[in-house]
Protein backbone atom coordinates (compact mmCIF):
# COMPACT_ATOMS: atom_id res chain seq x y z
CA UNK A 1 0.00 0.00 0.00
CA UNK A 2 0.76 3.91 -0.73
CA UNK A 3 0.90 6.76 1.04
CA UNK A 4 -0.62 10.01 -1.01
CA UNK A 5 -1.13 13.50 -0.07
CA UNK A 6 -4.72 14.71 -1.14
CA UNK A 7 -4.73 19.09 -0.58
CA UNK A 8 -8.28 20.09 -0.26
CA UNK A 9 -9.01 16.94 1.21
CA UNK A 10 -12.39 18.36 2.66
CA UNK A 11 -13.52 19.28 -0.20
CA UNK A 12 -16.20 17.93 -2.37
CA UNK A 13 -13.79 16.14 -5.11
CA UNK A 14 -10.86 16.01 -2.66
CA UNK A 15 -12.44 14.07 -0.11
CA UNK A 16 -14.29 11.77 -2.53
CA UNK A 17 -10.66 10.64 -4.00
CA UNK A 18 -9.27 10.33 -0.54
CA UNK A 19 -12.40 8.50 0.76
CA UNK A 20 -11.56 6.26 -2.23
CA UNK A 21 -7.71 5.90 -1.48
CA UNK A 22 -8.45 5.02 2.24
CA UNK A 23 -10.77 2.19 1.30
CA UNK A 24 -8.53 0.53 -0.96
CA UNK A 25 -6.44 0.61 2.14
CA UNK A 26 -3.40 2.92 1.10
CA UNK A 27 -2.15 5.96 3.83
CA UNK A 28 -3.77 9.29 3.14
CA UNK A 29 -2.32 12.41 4.24
CA UNK A 30 -5.06 15.37 3.86
CA UNK A 31 -4.26 19.46 3.65
CA UNK A 32 -7.02 21.89 4.31
CA UNK A 33 -7.70 25.08 5.53
CA UNK A 34 -11.18 24.70 5.84
CA UNK A 35 -11.89 28.40 4.81
CA UNK A 36 -15.57 29.65 4.09
CA UNK A 37 -14.96 30.01 0.86
CA UNK A 38 -18.37 28.18 1.08
CA UNK A 39 -20.36 26.93 4.29
CA UNK A 40 -17.81 25.11 6.14
CA UNK A 41 -20.80 22.61 7.82
CA UNK A 42 -20.66 20.98 4.54
CA UNK A 43 -16.65 20.52 4.36
CA UNK A 44 -16.75 19.20 8.30
CA UNK A 45 -19.91 17.37 7.46
CA UNK A 46 -16.97 15.45 4.67
CA UNK A 47 -14.04 15.27 6.92
CA UNK A 48 -16.15 13.39 9.56
CA UNK A 49 -16.63 10.64 7.34
CA UNK A 50 -12.65 10.56 6.78
CA UNK A 51 -11.57 10.43 10.25
CA UNK A 52 -13.11 7.26 10.61
CA UNK A 53 -10.44 5.60 8.12
CA UNK A 54 -7.31 5.17 10.63
CA UNK A 55 -4.63 5.36 8.03
CA UNK A 56 -6.42 9.53 7.60
CA UNK A 57 -4.70 12.55 9.10
CA UNK A 58 -5.65 15.79 7.92
CA UNK A 59 -3.21 18.81 8.71
CA UNK A 60 -5.52 22.22 8.76
CA UNK A 61 -3.28 24.31 6.51
CA UNK A 62 -3.28 26.76 3.85
CA UNK A 63 -0.98 26.30 1.23
CA UNK A 64 -0.29 29.53 0.07
CA UNK A 65 1.35 30.23 3.37
CA UNK A 66 4.93 32.13 2.97
CA UNK A 67 6.57 29.24 5.31
CA UNK A 68 4.67 26.41 4.56
CA UNK A 69 5.15 23.72 7.53
CA UNK A 70 3.35 21.09 5.46
CA UNK A 71 5.56 20.51 3.21
CA UNK A 72 7.63 17.88 5.21
CA UNK A 73 4.37 15.20 4.71
CA UNK A 74 5.61 15.05 1.03
CA UNK A 75 8.69 12.88 1.78
CA UNK A 76 7.60 9.08 0.65
CA UNK A 77 4.55 10.07 -1.42
CA UNK A 78 3.53 8.01 -4.21
CA UNK A 79 1.66 10.82 -5.88
CA UNK A 80 0.23 14.29 -4.60
CA UNK A 81 -3.00 15.28 -5.57
CA UNK A 82 -3.63 18.91 -5.65
CA UNK A 83 -7.43 19.70 -5.30
CA UNK A 84 -7.30 23.06 -3.30
CA UNK A 85 -7.97 25.98 -4.55
CA UNK A 86 -10.17 29.36 -4.85
CA UNK A 87 -13.01 27.95 -6.98
CA UNK A 88 -16.25 29.83 -8.23
CA UNK A 89 -16.52 32.02 -11.12
CA UNK A 90 -18.39 34.35 -10.17
CA UNK A 91 -16.98 35.24 -7.04
CA UNK A 92 -13.83 36.06 -8.53
CA UNK A 93 -14.57 38.64 -10.38
CA UNK A 94 -15.34 40.07 -6.73
CA UNK A 95 -12.14 39.14 -4.97
CA UNK A 96 -9.46 37.99 -7.36
CA UNK A 97 -6.79 38.30 -5.12
CA UNK A 98 -7.66 35.41 -3.31
CA UNK A 99 -7.88 33.72 -6.49
CA UNK A 100 -4.64 34.22 -7.55
CA UNK A 101 -3.22 33.56 -4.46
CA UNK A 102 -4.49 29.95 -3.65
CA UNK A 103 -4.65 29.06 -7.04
CA UNK A 104 -1.08 30.50 -7.90
CA UNK A 105 1.17 30.74 -4.77
CA UNK A 106 -0.68 27.68 -3.73
CA UNK A 107 0.49 25.84 -6.32
CA UNK A 108 3.54 27.30 -6.73
CA UNK A 109 4.23 26.32 -2.85
CA UNK A 110 3.08 22.56 -3.90
CA UNK A 111 5.24 21.95 -6.93
CA UNK A 112 8.42 23.59 -4.51
CA UNK A 113 7.59 20.78 -1.67
CA UNK A 114 7.13 18.17 -4.57
CA UNK A 115 10.59 18.94 -6.43
CA UNK A 116 12.27 19.40 -2.76
CA UNK A 117 10.67 15.91 -1.52
CA UNK A 118 11.45 14.19 -5.07
CA UNK A 119 7.70 13.16 -5.31
CA UNK A 120 7.14 10.84 -8.13
CA UNK A 121 3.62 12.25 -9.65
CA UNK A 122 1.61 15.13 -9.43
CA UNK A 123 -2.29 15.55 -10.55
CA UNK A 124 -3.39 19.60 -10.97
CA UNK A 125 -7.14 20.11 -10.53
CA UNK A 126 -8.08 22.12 -13.49
CA UNK A 127 -11.25 23.02 -14.84
CA UNK A 128 -13.18 23.73 -18.34
CA UNK A 129 -13.40 27.47 -17.76
CA UNK A 130 -10.16 27.59 -19.71
CA UNK A 131 -12.09 27.37 -23.04
CA UNK A 132 -13.56 30.54 -22.39
CA UNK A 133 -16.30 30.93 -25.32
CA UNK A 134 -14.94 29.31 -27.53
CA UNK A 135 -16.71 27.91 -30.15
CA UNK A 136 -14.76 24.75 -30.96
CA UNK A 137 -16.79 21.98 -29.51
CA UNK A 138 -16.51 19.84 -28.12
CA UNK A 139 -13.70 20.84 -26.45
CA UNK A 140 -10.39 18.97 -26.84
CA UNK A 141 -6.87 19.79 -24.66
CA UNK A 142 -5.65 21.27 -27.87
CA UNK A 143 -8.35 23.34 -28.02
CA UNK A 144 -7.67 27.21 -27.27
CA UNK A 145 -7.22 27.75 -23.42
CA UNK A 146 -5.44 30.95 -23.19
CA UNK A 147 -8.51 33.38 -23.65
CA UNK A 148 -9.82 32.85 -19.99
CA UNK A 149 -13.05 35.13 -19.17
CA UNK A 150 -12.84 35.39 -15.32
CA UNK A 151 -10.08 35.59 -12.88
CA UNK A 152 -10.75 31.70 -11.94
CA UNK A 153 -9.67 30.73 -15.05
CA UNK A 154 -7.03 32.51 -15.48
CA UNK A 155 -5.83 31.44 -12.06
CA UNK A 156 -6.05 28.17 -13.13
CA UNK A 157 -3.92 28.40 -16.42
CA UNK A 158 -1.07 30.19 -14.21
CA UNK A 159 -0.99 26.78 -12.41
CA UNK A 160 -1.39 24.61 -15.55
CA UNK A 161 1.80 26.67 -16.88
CA UNK A 162 4.18 26.72 -13.61
CA UNK A 163 3.44 23.17 -13.47
CA UNK A 164 4.24 22.52 -17.10
CA UNK A 165 7.47 24.08 -15.96
CA UNK A 166 8.01 22.10 -12.83
CA UNK A 167 7.78 19.21 -15.23
CA UNK A 168 10.03 20.28 -17.79
CA UNK A 169 13.04 21.42 -15.07
CA UNK A 170 12.88 18.48 -12.96
CA UNK A 171 11.36 15.31 -14.57
CA UNK A 172 7.88 15.77 -12.31
CA UNK A 173 5.63 12.81 -13.58
CA UNK A 174 2.60 15.70 -14.17
CA UNK A 175 -1.28 14.47 -15.09
CA UNK A 176 -3.38 18.17 -15.49
CA UNK A 177 -7.02 17.13 -15.16
CA UNK A 178 -9.44 19.53 -16.45
CA UNK A 179 -12.83 19.05 -14.59
CA UNK A 180 -16.24 19.88 -16.21
CA UNK A 181 -19.41 21.29 -13.55
CA UNK A 182 -18.53 18.16 -10.76
CA UNK A 183 -21.96 17.13 -9.05
CA UNK A 184 -23.18 14.65 -6.40
CA UNK A 185 -23.76 14.31 -3.02
CA UNK A 186 -22.27 16.56 -0.40
CA UNK A 187 -21.94 18.88 -3.68
CA UNK A 188 -20.70 22.53 -3.71
CA UNK A 189 -23.53 24.65 -2.11
CA UNK A 190 -22.51 27.78 -4.76
CA UNK A 191 -23.11 25.05 -7.74
CA UNK A 192 -26.10 24.61 -9.60
CA UNK A 193 -27.39 21.46 -8.80
CA UNK A 194 -26.80 21.71 -5.21
CA UNK A 195 -28.82 25.03 -5.44
CA UNK A 196 -31.09 24.38 -7.17
CA UNK A 197 -32.14 21.20 -5.19
CA UNK A 198 -32.02 22.68 -2.23
CA UNK A 199 -34.56 25.62 -3.96
CA UNK A 200 -36.40 23.44 -5.53
CA UNK A 201 -37.01 20.50 -2.27
CA UNK A 202 -37.67 23.76 0.08
CA UNK A 203 -39.68 25.55 -1.49
CA UNK A 204 -37.32 28.47 -2.41
CA UNK A 205 -37.22 30.81 -5.58
CA UNK A 206 -34.58 29.34 -7.28
CA UNK A 207 -32.06 31.72 -9.65
CA UNK A 208 -30.91 31.24 -13.05
CA UNK A 209 -28.93 33.50 -15.33
CA UNK A 210 -30.40 34.01 -18.60
CA UNK A 211 -31.36 30.57 -20.35
CA UNK A 212 -28.75 29.04 -17.81
CA UNK A 213 -26.91 27.66 -20.96
CA UNK A 214 -25.37 24.38 -21.57
CA UNK A 215 -22.64 22.10 -19.23
CA UNK A 216 -21.12 18.92 -19.74
CA UNK A 217 -21.86 17.78 -15.89
CA UNK A 218 -19.82 14.62 -14.61
CA UNK A 219 -20.70 12.48 -11.58
CA UNK A 220 -18.17 13.06 -8.74
CA UNK A 221 -17.50 9.18 -8.04
CA UNK A 222 -16.64 9.24 -12.09
CA UNK A 223 -14.07 12.39 -11.76
CA UNK A 224 -12.72 10.70 -8.31
CA UNK A 225 -12.45 7.63 -10.44
CA UNK A 226 -10.09 9.81 -13.08
CA UNK A 227 -8.24 11.50 -10.59
CA UNK A 228 -6.97 7.97 -9.35
CA UNK A 229 -6.22 6.43 -12.86
CA UNK A 230 -3.90 9.46 -13.58
CA UNK A 231 -1.93 8.54 -10.93
CA UNK A 232 -0.16 6.11 -12.79
CA UNK A 233 0.25 8.00 -15.44
CA UNK A 234 4.00 8.96 -16.46
CA UNK A 235 5.33 12.09 -18.19
CA UNK A 236 2.95 15.25 -18.54
CA UNK A 237 -0.29 14.68 -19.92
CA UNK A 238 -3.48 17.35 -20.13
CA UNK A 239 -6.76 15.04 -19.53
CA UNK A 240 -10.35 16.33 -20.03
CA UNK A 241 -12.37 14.84 -17.66
CA UNK A 242 -15.97 15.46 -18.55
CA UNK A 243 -19.16 13.37 -19.49
CA UNK A 244 -19.27 13.84 -23.35
CA UNK A 245 -22.89 14.67 -22.76
CA UNK A 246 -24.03 18.05 -22.96
CA UNK A 247 -27.61 19.15 -21.22
CA UNK A 248 -29.38 22.37 -20.71
CA UNK A 249 -29.81 23.78 -17.42
CA UNK A 250 -33.01 24.76 -17.59
CA UNK A 251 -33.21 20.01 -18.52
CA UNK A 252 -31.68 20.15 -15.39
CA UNK A 253 -33.95 21.49 -13.58
CA UNK A 254 -36.82 19.58 -14.85
CA UNK A 255 -35.24 16.31 -14.09
CA UNK A 256 -34.86 17.67 -10.46
CA UNK A 257 -38.37 18.69 -10.16
CA UNK A 258 -39.63 14.85 -11.50
CA UNK A 259 -37.60 13.47 -9.15
CA UNK A 260 -38.29 15.96 -6.07
CA UNK A 261 -42.22 16.14 -6.86
CA UNK A 262 -42.40 19.66 -6.89
CA UNK A 263 -42.14 22.43 -9.31
CA UNK A 264 -39.80 25.17 -8.92
CA UNK A 265 -40.11 28.68 -9.30
CA UNK A 266 -37.39 30.56 -11.17
CA UNK A 267 -36.50 34.15 -10.75
CA UNK A 268 -34.39 34.98 -14.52
CA UNK A 269 -31.22 37.39 -14.24
CA UNK A 270 -28.78 38.43 -16.78
CA UNK A 271 -26.32 35.84 -17.81
CA UNK A 272 -23.01 36.96 -16.02
CA UNK A 273 -20.71 37.75 -18.68
CA UNK A 274 -17.71 35.98 -16.47
CA UNK A 275 -19.95 32.84 -17.22
CA UNK A 276 -19.35 30.41 -20.28
CA UNK A 277 -21.85 30.09 -22.35
CA UNK A 278 -21.75 26.46 -22.57
CA UNK A 279 -19.09 23.30 -22.02
CA UNK A 280 -18.63 20.29 -23.93
CA UNK A 281 -15.82 17.45 -23.34
CA UNK A 282 -13.86 15.72 -25.40
CA UNK A 283 -12.81 12.81 -23.58
CA UNK A 284 -11.19 10.88 -26.06
CA UNK A 285 -7.64 10.96 -24.27
CA UNK A 286 -9.32 9.68 -21.08
CA UNK A 287 -10.62 7.20 -22.88
CA UNK A 288 -7.25 6.30 -24.02
CA UNK A 289 -4.59 7.14 -21.60
CA UNK A 290 -6.62 5.95 -18.40
CA UNK A 291 -9.53 3.50 -20.02
CA UNK A 292 -11.79 5.98 -18.38
CA UNK A 293 -15.57 6.50 -19.16
CA UNK A 294 -17.93 7.79 -17.08
CA UNK A 295 -20.42 5.61 -15.93
CA UNK A 296 -23.56 7.79 -14.11
CA UNK A 297 -25.85 9.26 -16.20
CA UNK A 298 -27.01 12.61 -15.00
CA UNK A 299 -30.59 11.02 -13.86
CA UNK A 300 -29.16 8.48 -11.77
CA UNK A 301 -26.47 11.80 -10.49
CA UNK A 302 -28.99 13.93 -9.69
CA UNK A 303 -31.34 11.03 -7.76
CA UNK A 304 -28.40 10.14 -5.31
CA UNK A 305 -27.84 14.14 -4.75
CA UNK A 306 -31.39 14.45 -4.27
CA UNK A 307 -31.42 11.26 -1.70
CA UNK A 308 -28.94 12.86 -0.17
CA UNK A 309 -29.77 16.02 0.28
CA UNK A 310 -33.45 14.92 1.43
CA UNK A 311 -31.50 12.54 4.43
CA UNK A 312 -29.11 15.51 5.30
CA UNK A 313 -32.15 17.95 5.08
CA UNK A 314 -31.99 18.97 8.42
CA UNK A 315 -29.14 20.44 8.62
CA UNK A 316 -28.51 21.30 4.90
CA UNK A 317 -31.25 23.23 4.13
CA UNK A 318 -29.61 26.03 6.50
CA UNK A 319 -26.43 26.09 3.97
CA UNK A 320 -25.93 29.07 2.49
CA UNK A 321 -25.85 29.14 -1.60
Amino acid sequence: MAKYVVTGAAGFIGSRVATSLLTEGHTVTGIDCLNDAYDPKMKFWRLSSLNKFEKFTLFENDISDSIPSWTLEFEGVEAVIHLAARAGVRQSVLTPELYLTANVNGTLNVLEACRKYEVKSFILASTSSLYGASREQPYSEESESSKTLSPYAASKKAAETLTHTYHYLYGLNTQILRFFTVYGPAGRPDMSIFRFIQSIVDGKELTLFGDGGERDFTYVDDTADGVIRATRLNGYNVINLGSDRPIRIQKVIEIIENVVGKTATISVKERDPSDVPSTWANISLARELLNWTPRTSIEDGIKLAVDWYLTNRQWASHISS
